[in-house]
């Protein structure tokens, strides 16, 4: 069963923004988020958060201020950085616009529902009789901090069932990143989960470096590494070399 983080599990004061400091402030949004139906059923997916928390792990032993925006998983909280426990979309935008003004870097590896139920019915929907759905679109979360964004650097992640490094080079484009880290399913690879991953680092002009089958902690590093690139704080990762085909 899954467990939600509880306010008692915070390592710092919640709503306290980052104090100034030459070190940088990194934001990172993991985990799922859920939309409930009824009060015991609800719309979700299958992140498990490991890679948000591997980030936040990342940057807390390179020194860095983290605030860790988690949806309900069943991980234990890095220690000493600001953690936002939250469960739904919208929870999660309304935390991100209160944070994302004191961070320097974004990275937003949360996997956000991408529908809600229009009404969220009080008493257990009965399963007689069949269920049919009213869906509405979850606010875009990335398209909302944009017009906020100034000389903030934001990081996005996707997952693909095909195409993914022109659906990826497409998503970071339209939000206008400053880089997506892609991530592919199919019968043979799963990104969730604790195990290893196949995953591309793509920069704005298209440029993707592809890191095949490695450990979670190991991608972690990289992501952060590629992430902070140029800020003066980390060493630029090599191997930004493959262009694919912009569309």
């Amino acid at each position: 069963m899954m467990r939600s983080l509880r306010p008692s599990q915070t390592c710092l004061v919640l709503n306290a923004p980052p104090v100034a400091s030459p070190k940088l402030n990194i934001l990172i949004t993991a985990g799922p988020t859920r939309e409930s139906l009824d009060p015991v059923r609800y719309l979700s997916n299958h992140s498990t958060g490991e890679m948000g928390y591997a980030i936040a792990r990342a940057a807390k032993r390179r020194g860095f201020h983290v605030t860790l925006i988690s949806g309900p998983v069943a991980l234990k909280p890095p220690a000493g950085l600001r953690l936002i426990p939250v469960t739904t979309a919208a929870q999660l935008e309304r935390a991100c616009k209160q944070h994302f003004p004191f961070c320097d870097i974004l990275i937003m590896s949360a996997a956000v529902s991408d529908f809600r139920p229009r009404k969220t019915s009080r008493g257990k929907l009965p399963r007689a009789g069949g269920l049919r759905l009213d869906l509405e679109k979850t606010p875009d979360i990335l398209a909302g901090l944009a017009p906020l964004k100034k000389n903030k650097r934001i990081i996005g992640f996707c997952l693909e069932t095909k195409d993914w490094l022109n659906r990826a080079y497409r998503k970071l484009r339209r939000k206008k990143l400053d880089g997506i880290v892609a991530n592919y399913l199919s019968k043979t690879h799963s990104p969730f989960g604790p195990g290893r991953a196949t995953i591309a680092l793509m920069n704005p002009d298209g440029k993707a470096r592809v890191l095949k089958q490695r450990p979670k902690v190991k991608l972690a590093e990289d992501i952060l590494r590629w992430a902070v690139r140029d800020t003066g704080k980390e060493a630029v990762p090599s191997g930004l070399k493959k262009k694919y085909k912009k569309r």
